[in-house]
């Protein structure tokens, strides 16, 4: 038995992988956010992100990580230390990387989505997993209630939080940047609005959503270039936020292709 074979639930690195999973002002102090799954930490590495070490359940089929501190547990400690089931049994600490927007690399007409005060990770990580899909520039989160290492938006996104660039700044920060770069403004709202497919997204687009309870803030509509709405034919009057990104990002996917 060595130091590196773990079967208490008491250790204290198991204790710190559960904090690390719940909180994120431990988070924020340790410079460090737990990823499980193996699609997950290929998507992870592959982009760059450095590991400070790696969990893993032999009983479970999963394997150390060569190059990397790695601990193998016990099917009982991997269970206590994961934040959801079926993630192959392997999991690994990694170090948190702070990206600003001026580290974008955008293209020649990028198309960027700006997401408002976004509360439920779970919806962060669907919009990033369509923003993946449809190879948006980048997601920029602004004014955020959730942090982008939250367990629940890496699962909600699978892995997607790797591979869109994101940034999360203040929105005065967010629109200085933007009308820098002569990216249109195009906010998502109900009031004094047209219909999204009579706008062009084929230029360089940043389509703007906020909350679903309140909508956006004053500053982003008085900042927008256009208003844009998605017509709602039943009796509600709204969409979840990622099913409204979706259908958004690839109506400017559509225009773009049409083009070529």
């Amino acid at each position: 038995m060595t130091e590196n074979y773990i079967t208490s639930v008491q250790n204290a690195k198991v204790k710190r992988v559960v904090l690390l999973q719940q909180k994120s002002s431990e988070r924020r102090k340790a410079g460090l956010f737990v990823v499980e799954g193996r699609r997950e930490l290929m998507h992870c590495i592959g982009a760059g992100y450095v590991l400070d070490s790696v969990f893993y359940c032999g009983d479970m089929g999963a394997r150390p990580v060569d190059g990397i501190t790695c601990y193998e547990v016990t099917r009982d400690v991997y269970e206590k230390m994961a934040y959801r089931d079926s993630t192959e049994g392997v999991m690994a600490l990694v170090n948190v990387r702070h990206t600003r927007l001026q580290d974008l690399e955008l293209s020649r007409n990028p198309l960027v989505i700006v997401l408002e005060s976004v509360e439920k990770p779970g919806n962060l990580g669907a919009v990033l997993r369509s923003a993946d899909a449809a190879a948006v520039d980048a997601v920029i989160v602004c004014d955020p209630l959730t942090d982008l290492y939250n367990p629940n938006l890496i699962r909600s996104s699978i892995g997607a939080i790797f591979t869109v660039p994101t940034v999360s700044c203040a929105s005065e920060e967010c629109i200085a940047f933007l009308k820098s770069k002569g990216i249109a403004i195009l906010t998502a709202q109900l009031q004094d609005s047209s219909l999204y497919y009579d706008i062009d997204m084929k230029r360089g687009t940043a389509i703007v959503m906020g909350t679903e309870a309140t909508g956006l803030t004053q500053q982003w509509r008085q900042a927008a270039d256009a208003h844009i709405r998605i017509p709602m034919l039943g009796c509600l009057d709204s969409l979840n936020v990622s099913a409204s990104a979706a259908i958004l990002m690839y109506e400017a996917v559509r225009q773009r292709q049409c083009e070529k």
